[in-house]
C-alpha cells in the first residue's frame, strides 16, 4: 500500500487555534474528522493514520511550532520510510486571495518560516506543497499580527468549504497523483 505524509502546518496552543497560521492544522483535522480518525501524540507531532481508496495517508500536525516543523517533517518521513515525492506540506499563502489553492511539486520558502525550516532540514525545495491562500490585506509592518491574526466574518462564511476543498485536494493527490490534482484543483 502506498504511504504519504500530510504535514498541515501550524502553531500548538490555543491562542493560535484559530489563526490564519494555522490552516494547515485546520485541513489535517477535516481529513482525520471525514475519515473518522483521531490524533494522538506522537514524537514531534500529533498523528492520525487514514485510509483512502487504497493509499495509507499519515496526517501530522507537528508540535514542535512552526520555526521548527523541519524536525518533525524529517523524522515522520524516516519513520514511515516515505519517498518525498510522497509528502504534501499544507501551508498558508499571503500571496494568494483567500481560499484559493496552488499545489506545486517545488517552491521557494516565499519567507515562511514553516517551509524554511523543512527545507533548511532536508536540504531540498523539491517536495510537494498545497498553499491554502490567506490574502494580504494587512497594512505595511503588520504582517506578523495579520498571520497569527484571527479569521474575520467575511472569510469565515466560506472558510470550511474553502478548508473541504483543500481536503478533497489531498485525497486527490494521494490518488490520482501531483500532476493530475495540480490540473484539477490549482484555482479553485
Amino acid at each position: 500500500m502506498s504511504k504519504f505524509l500530510i504535514v498541515g502546518l501550524g502553531n500548538i496552543g490555543e491562542e493560535y487555534a484559530e489563526t490564519r497560521h494555522n490552516i494547515g492544522f485546520k485541513i489535517v483535522e477535516r481529513l482525520a474528522a471525514e475519515a473518522g480518525v483521531k490524533f494522538s501524540s506522537g514524537r514531534y507531532a500529533d498523528v492520525a493514520e487514514m485510509k483512502h481508496k487504497g493509499k495509507q495517508l499519515i496526517l501530522i500536525k507537528p508540535t514542535t511550532y512552526m520555526n521548527l516543523s523541519g524536525k518533525a517533517v524529517n523524522y515522520w518521513l524516516q519513520a514511515e520510510k516515505i519517498d518525498l515525492e510522497n509528502l504534501l506540506v499544507l501551508v498558508d499563502e499571503l500571496a494568494l486571495p483567500f481560499g484559493k489553492i496552488r499545489i506545486g511539486p517545488k517552491g521557494s520558502d516565499g519567507g515562511h518560516n514553516g517551509l524554511k525550516n523543512i527545507q533548511e532540514t532536508l536540504n531540498t525545495n523539491i517536495y510537494p506543497r498545497l498553499r491554502f491562500g490567506i490574502s494580504n490585506q494587512f497594512n505595511k509592518g503588520s504582517q506578523v499580527n495579520y498571520v497569527l491574526g484571527k479569521w474575520n466574518e467575511e472569510e469565515l462564511k466560506t472558510l470550511d468549504e474553502r478548508i473541504k476543498i483543500a481536503a478533497d485536494a489531498v485525497k486527490a493527490f494521494a490518488f490520482i497523483g501531483l500532476e493530475r490534482c495540480m490540473n484539477e484543483f490549482n484555482n479553485k
